[in-house]
């Protein structure tokens, strides 16, 4: 085996929908005023009885199923979150129990909003290295536990979710190098911190870095797997914000590629963003079977991580 691939994806959003119009009877704002700024119209919201890690195991079950794969197939479960509410157990043990994975190694990955496309070259690394057969690579958060709804500015923004994708060895890597790497010092320019902990943004801050540093290096990720942007069938950013989705996709120079944009339904998911919304596409028959697209993760930290999949 020369190389790792996706066999299937899967997502899981709870089922409370809130609207622009929900959120403009909680704080002064109003559903033109989001949608200009942002472009979310609506977002889904876990109860207090739906845990990271219960979002993470319906993802992760569809996965399976969509893969034909029992929970005993898998031997490493890698789960990306940054709202874990304990310590210990990790948040990839407790989705085990719920599924019912026997012995499997279990690791929990905090790179915020990058952090599934971080999981996802661990989880290649680990096979190419022998060090895992099948990987279930999980991204889930619940934004909405860590958020300030009496603040405007970053209330409008979040949504509770998860995606997970099953990887397993393959006699071609399916999944391109990764392109990986950080801005330390800007790292407080995305935080969710305090007691309790909260979402905080220096909005401009990361919208600027957004546009116009990483445009370069999410081409570099294509050159790594040896394609150029226009090649590209799709791009799956993190679903941060519209007016950073949008002009990222333009500048990357992917003019043939489906760009998601599910952040519109879904709000910021975090780490469940990029699976989120790859998983939706694979559903809706947006995307193929081969298809190469560009899976680019940004965000807390002012981290980043992007790779070429091909569609499972």
């Amino acid at each position: 085996m020369n190389g790792s691939r996706i066999a299937a994806v899967g997502h899981y959003q709870p089922a409370k929908v809130l609207t622009n119009g929900d959120l403009a009877g909680l704080v002064d704002t109003s559903d033109e005023w989001i949608r200009s700024r942002v472009g979310i119209r609506t977002r889904h919201i876990a109860g207090p009885d739906e845990p990271v890690d219960e979002l993470a195991a319906h993802a992760a079950a569809k996965a399976l199923a969509a893969a034909g794969l029992t929970p005993a197939d898998i031997d490493l479960v890698l789960v990306a979150t940054s709202t874990a509410v304990d310590r210990s157990p990790n948040m990839a043990a407790r989705a085990a129990a719920r599924l019912g994975i026997p012995q499997a190694a279990t690791m929990d990955l905090n790179v915020v909003c990058a952090g599934f496309t971080h999981a996802l070259a661990t989880a290649d690394h680990a096979v190419r290295a022998g060090g895992a057969s099948r990987v279930l690579v999980i991204g889930a958060d619940k934004m909405s536990e860590v958020t300030d709804w009496s603040d405007r500015t970053t209330c409008v923004l979040v949504g509770d979710g998860a995606g997970a994708a099953v990887v397993e060895a393959a006699d071609e890597p399916a999944i391109g190098p990764v392109l990986w790497g950080s801005v330390p010092e800007m790292g407080n320019a995305v935080r969710i911190e305090g007691t309790p902990p909260r979402f905080a943004q220096e909005g401009q801050s990361v919208y600027r870095w957004a546009t116009t540093q990483l445009p370069p290096i999410a081409r570099r990720a294509c050159e790594r797997a040896g394609l150029e942007p226009a090649d590209l069938a799709g791009v799956v950013l993190h679903q941060a914000n519209l007016r950073i989705i949008e002009p990222l996709a333009q500048k990357i120079g992917a003019v043939n590629a489906v760009v998601a944009r599910d952040v519109t339904e879904s709000g910021n998911t975090s780490a469940a963003s990029i699976p989120l919304a790859f998983s939706k596409l694979v559903e809706q028959g947006a995307l193929t079977t081969g298809d190469p697209v560009l899976l680019f993760g940004f965000g807390g930290n002012l981290s980043y991580a992007g790779q070429v999949v091909r569609c499972p």
